[in-house]
C-alpha cells in the first residue's frame, strides 16, 4: 500500500534517519535532517549558504562552531522530559558534535544570510506557552520564534499534544506573501509519539481541495507541508511531539484561520 507523499517514514535506526532537502521536497527554503549517534560517535557539517538550528531531541553531546568550543549541551533524554536544549549555527560555518550519551540531533536549516553570530539556546530561553482549551490545548517551546531577531529565515518550535488533544487547530494555513494578512512559510514536522507504538493523524488540504492529503503519522515519522491547513490530532492514550521547521521569504509567521472553524475560538 502506498502511503501520501508528503509522509515520510524513518529510513534506518542509527545513523541518518531523515534527510528532507528543498529539492526532495520540491520547494525553495526548508531542510530537516535527523541522525541518531551513539556515545563517542562524531558528525559534523559545513553550513555553506545555509543557516541551521541544531535541536537535541534526545540526549548530550560536545559541540564546536569553526573550533570554538560550546561544550557539553543537553539535559533530557527525550522529548518528553522537558524543554529542548539547540545551537544555532549561521551559515558559512563548520559545526561538529561529539555524542557523549545517546544523541538524536534535528537539523534544521533554511537559507542563510546577514551578520549572525553561532549560540547556543539553553532551555528557558523563550517561555514555555500553553494554546488552545479542553480537547484543543497543547504545550509550545519556542526554539527561534520571528521576535528573537537572530536569524536570516529559520523558525523552530516544539510542541507536546496530550493524549486524544487536538493540534495546529483550528486549521489554518500559511501559504501567501500577503502581510501583514498572511506570510508564505513551507514547514516540515517532526513527530514522536508517547508511548512508541501509539499514532495520530494529520491532514494537508487546500480550500480548493487541489491538495487534500490524510496520513495516519507513527513515531519518527516526517510530513511536509509544502502549502494549505495541517491539523493535527492524536489518539487516546497517546501523547504526540512535533518539531516544526519553517521559513519562506521573510521571517514572519502570520497565518490565516479555516474561516468555517474559526468559531472554535470563541
Amino acid at each position: 500500500m502506498t502511503h501520501s507523499p508528503l509522509l515520510i517514514r524513518p529510513r534506518a535506526k542509527t545513523g541518518k534517519i531523515h534527510e528532507v532537502t528543498p529539492a526532495s521536497a520540491g520547494w525553495t527554503h526548508v531542510g530537516f535532517a535527523l541522525h541518531r549517534l551513539a556515545p563517542g560517535q562524531t558528525y559534523g557539517e559545513a553550513t555553506e549558504e545555509r543557516e541551521v538550528c541544531l535541536v537535541l531531541v534526545g540526549g548530550k553531546g560536545r559541540f564546536a562552531v569553526d573550533g570554538e568550543d560550546f561544550g557539553e549541551l543537553g539535559e533530557r533524554m527525550n522529548p518528553f522530559e522537558g524543554a529542548p536544549w539547540a545551537l544555532y549555527v549561521p551559515a558559512g560555518r563548520n559545526w561538529a558534535v561529539d555524542a557523549t550519551t545517546e544523541l538524536e540531533l534535528a537539523i534544521c536549516s533554511a537559507p542563510g544570510g546577514g551578520d549572525f553570530h553561532a549560540r547556543a539556546i539553553p532551555p528557558g530561553t523563550h517561555p514555555r506557552l500553553t494554546r488552545g482549551k479542553g480537547a484543543n490545548v497543547r504545550h509550545v517551546h519556542n526554539i527561534m520564534p520571528e521576535d528573537d531577531g537572530a536569524a536570516h529565515s529559520l523558525l523552530v518550535v516544539e510542541v507536546i499534544t496530550p493524549q486524544g488533544n487536538t493540534s495546529s487547530y483550528p486549521p489554518h494555513k500559511h501559504d501567501e506573501d500577503n502581510l501583514p494578512h498572511e506570510s508564505r512559510l513551507e514547514e516540515t514536522y517532526y513527530h514522536r509519539m508517547n508511548p512508541p507504538q501509539g499514532f495520530a493523524f494529520q491532514r494537508v488540504y487546500t480550500d480548493d481541495r487541489s491538495l487534500d492529503e490524510a496520513m495516519a503519522v507513527e513515531d519518527g515519522d516526517v510530513t511536509l507541508v509544502p502549502r494549505g491547513y495541517h491539523p493535527v490530532a492524536t489518539t487516546a492514550g497517546y501523547d504526540l511531539y512535533y518539531l516544526n521547521v519553517m521559513a519562506g521569504p521573510r521571517r514572519v509567521w502570520k497565518f490565516h484561520n479555516a474561516p468555517e472553524h474559526e468559531w472554535l475560538l470563541g
